[in-house]
């Protein structure tokens, strides 16, 4: 296959795919989780007109900084508030995310030309835009997309910096506005890791000194311009220094020592396979990147703008952040996930050149691929009519036939054209997944039905709790304060209370409560919700299932 024929056909792949970031926003519900936040936080302070203390469920929420909660407000007064144009931004980040990996695959490619460049480019950009877990983020992760992006960008202008030194200035002054962003976007980690990164950097080559041309002050001075305003505005406030306090000491220093909000216990090596699995597919060319940076390093000295900095950067930007969340107390698997860029631009620029081990990378590659087709084949075989999505069967197809067909054209000594087949089945698969699987999953959301059951009982003075579920979603959806608690005393508390309560928890919850409630209750609605636990999917356990109970029977569907 030609060079302009391979360039044409990523080309196209790459267009099909960036497109359907857009295709369908507002076609699921929100997801109960992160999303909600994002969705919510922004609607009630347009509705307050306070744009200094964002709020959720009617209560003050400042564990996070505020530029998410604007952007998201910014685009409700372009185009209307809906859970649609929430993840607007959110695909537009995710964009940007490509278009990033994109310009670093092509300065960290060791080739000969523009054009051979930005092939390696258009590599690593496709590689990261079919990455399923990108996908998916890109619809419904919005802080965790943008501070991805904001310390992307810081590390793309780093690089351009090192690449092309007589634009500096320019570089570093966009890269210190980029780390002002993601300061305001999530704190004082997007200025730290990328700050401990640049330090290793300049470390290994021996170049500390150059620190001093850095534009340290003038950084300093931008960030400064880009944050402050905002917590002095909140200093303002009453217990404003308080929030600011709580944030710095609680939100970072004490997630990352103490684990302070995690439950989960996990050891150094989590985050090995959150690497190979959040940057799949590039993630499995790392191996063939090692080597030709070794080889390289070895063949020549390396020049103070050669593309194999640049690599050695991006390697060190990827085991910086890695080594340094895995010593976290609180592990999340979306800490890391700012190294993706460069996972992305490393394994484009190994296809690019042909790196030692690439043909056997690029089977690897197509073994994982058609075995995850088969997973998920067994597993909804396994479930039976338990979980019915619609397009399952398509998306497994789709993984089986594109990564038989990469391994066995890698075998044959064409991996490239292997990585194609991959690629365009990728693709497809993801159009599908979007187009016919999240659709189908809606019947196994829990609140929209809860919602319009809610929206047809509970007066304005009514209560409506939720005990021992996370359902955030349902404040944005019934535009009401919702109490929440984990506390059984708390909640039994609630239900006891003269007033009506609508209360919100799990059937076998409420099933060991009942006799504790001490007033007279009664089920009035009940919908089921899907089990994440894998090993329950296969062995078809039923649906658990969520019960409104109510404190005033009398008119309702009692048990």
């Amino acid at each position: 296959m030609t060079e302009n024929a391979t360039r044409g056909a990523l080309l196209g792949l790459l267009a099909a795919a960036l497109v359907l970031f857009f295709v369908d926003l507002g076609g699921s519900s929100i997801w109960d989780a992160n999303e909600a936040f994002y969705v919510e936080t922004p609607r009630e302070m347009m509705e307050r007109g306070d744009y200094v203390l964002p709020t959720f469920n009617y209560e003050l929420r400042v564990n996070k900084p505020v530029l998410s909660y604007w952007i998201v407000a910014a685009f409700y007064h372009l185009f209307g508030v809906s859970v649609a144009v929430q993840r607007i931004p959110i695909a537009i980040g995710g964009v940007l995310l490509v278009g990033i990996a994109f310009v670093l695959g092509r300065i960290a490619f060791a080739g000969a030309g523009r054009t051979a460049a930005t092939t390696a480019g258009l590599w690593a950009a496709i590689g990261f835009a079919v990455s399923p877990r990108l996908v998916m983020f890109s619809r419904r992760i919005f802080i965790d997309i943008y501070i991805t992006l904001f310390m992307a960008a810081t590390l793309l202008f780093f690089a351009l910096a090192e690449r092309y030194p007589h634009r500096r200035r320019l570089f570093l002054v966009l890269m210190y506005a980029s780390v002002g962003l993601g300061v305001l976007t999530k704190g004082p980690v997007a200025a730290a890791l990328p700050g401990l990164v640049f330090f290793v950097y300049l470390l290994v080559h021996r170049e500390l000194r150059r620190a001093a041309q850095m534009m340290i002050p003038t950084g300093t001075a931008i960030v400064t311009a880009i944050v402050a305003p905002w917590y002095l505005a909140l200093a303002q406030r009453e217990n404003g220094w308080e929030h600011i306090r709580s944030f710095f000491i609680g939100e970072n220093i004490g997630r990352f020592s103490e684990g302070i909000g995690v439950d989960q216990d996990r050891g150094l090596l989590f985050y090995l396979p959150v690497v190979a699995g959040d940057g799949f597919p590039w993630s499995i060319l790392l191996v063939a990147a090692v080597l030709f940076w070794l080889h390289a390093r070895r063949a020549a000295p390396v020049r103070a703008d050669s593309a194999e900095r640049v690599q050695t950067l991006l390697f060190l930007w990827i085991a910086t952040i890695v080594i340094f969340f895995s010593f976290s107390a609180s592990k999340q698997d979306l800490y890391i996930y700012p190294v993706m860029p460069a996972i992305a631009a490393l394994g484009g620029a190994a296809i690019a050149v042909a790196a030692p081990g690439i043909r056997w990378g690029a089977v690897a590659v197509g073994v994982l691929f058609a075995a995850a087709g088969a997973g998920v084949l067994y597993v909804f075989q396994a479930s039976g009519n338990v979980y019915a999505l619609d397009g399952v069967l398509t998306v497994a197809l789709l993984a089986l036939a594109g990564g038989g067909a990469a391994a066995l054209l890698a075998l044959r000594g064409a991996w490239r054209e292997g990585l194609l087949a991959f690629l365009a089945a990728g693709v497809l698969l993801n159009w599908v997944f979007v187009l016919q699987v999240l659709p189908s999953f809606e019947k196994y959301k829990p609140v929209p039905p809860l919602t319009r059951f809610l929206e047809t009982r509970a007066a304005a003075d009514d209560v409506i709790a939720h005990y021992s579920v996370a359902l955030p979603s349902m404040v944005y959806y019934m535009r009401r304060h919702i109490e929440v608690t984990y506390d059984q005393e708390e909640f039994l508390g609630i239900l006891r209370q003269p007033r009506r309560v609508f209360g919100i928890l799990w059937r076998e919850e409420y099933d060991r409560l009942r006799e504790e409630i001490g007033v007279p209750t009664c089920a009035v609605f009940e919908t089921p919700s899907f089990n994440v636990k894998l090993g329950a999917v296969i062995r078809r356990e039923p649906l658990p299932e969520l019960v409104v109970i109510t404190n005033r029977c009398d008119g309702g569907t009692g048990d």
